[in-house]
């Protein structure tokens, strides 16, 4: 009778654990083995950028980045006049892409800043549909609740970095360019560099995602794996 007994507690023990463990995957739930799904959100969001921004404002990031590295804003393609006779020049289209791509590391760095404010702060509705969401769920929502902010933070650093270069190919293509000053060319960087920044963060966040592990956090670790 004692085995009966004792066999009946068992199973309802193991019965409750599993119901337990079923309600903290249910759709909304706040967290999952006691790991806090908002939580889990921020830390992916940060260590995602902030391991984005160590590559782009590294020396050469950017252009090396098979990510980030951008084509010529359509404010050099889409002019006629002089620039147009320059850039039929393979050479100097390609010389004036590579410095336009090192000149959005000075606008990588004003970014960085604004983005990890922006994490800290964002309030996050859905944080179970964004952890359950594609490789890049996480970055997709930070961009979309965000904006325009990077473009807008970036366009001073650009500005300033454009007034003192000496890259004579850089000066030579915005000489060219007809009715431009430096805030407009500042502008095109800036809405470049701002998808190529969300393309680095993007690509960082899904390696995370593939391999949690690799970051040592036990609260990514513990969600991102059992979601």
């Amino acid at each position: 009778m004692e085995q009966i007994i004792t066999t009946s507690l068992a199973r309802r023990s193991f019965l409750a654990g599993t119901a337990a463990s079923g309600l903290l995957l249910l759709p909304g739930c706040a967290s999952v083995g006691g790991f806090s799904m908002v939580e889990a959100i921020r830390r992916l969001l940060m260590l995602s950028s902030e391991r984005a921004f160590a590559r782009l404002t590294a020396p050469g990031g950017f252009w090396d980045s098979e990510v980030a590295r951008f084509d010529l804003p359509v404010l050099f393609t889409g002019s006629g006049g002089a620039i147009r006779s320059l850039l039929t020049s393979t050479v100097f289209k390609n010389q004036l892409q590579k410095q336009l791509n090192l000149l959005a590391e000075k606008g990588a760095e004003r970014a960085a800043p604004v983005v990890y404010d922006a994490v800290r702060s964002i309030s996050i509705a859905d944080a179970v549909g964004i952890v359950r969401g594609g490789s890049t769920a996480a970055t997709t929502f930070l961009r979309s609740a965000m904006g325009p902010a990077l473009i807008n933070a970036m366009i001073p650093g650009l500005s300033d970095a454009l007034r003192v270069s000496s890259d004579p190919i850089l000066g030579q293509a915005i000489r060219a360019l007809s009715g431009v000053d430096i805030g407009g060319v500042a502008q095109a960087v800036a809405n470049r560099a701002d998808n190529s920044i969300w393309y680095q963060i993007g690509a960082e966040e899904s390696a995370i995602r593939a391999n949690p592990a690799s970051t040592n956090d036990p609260v990514l670790i513990g969600v991102l794996k059992v979601l």
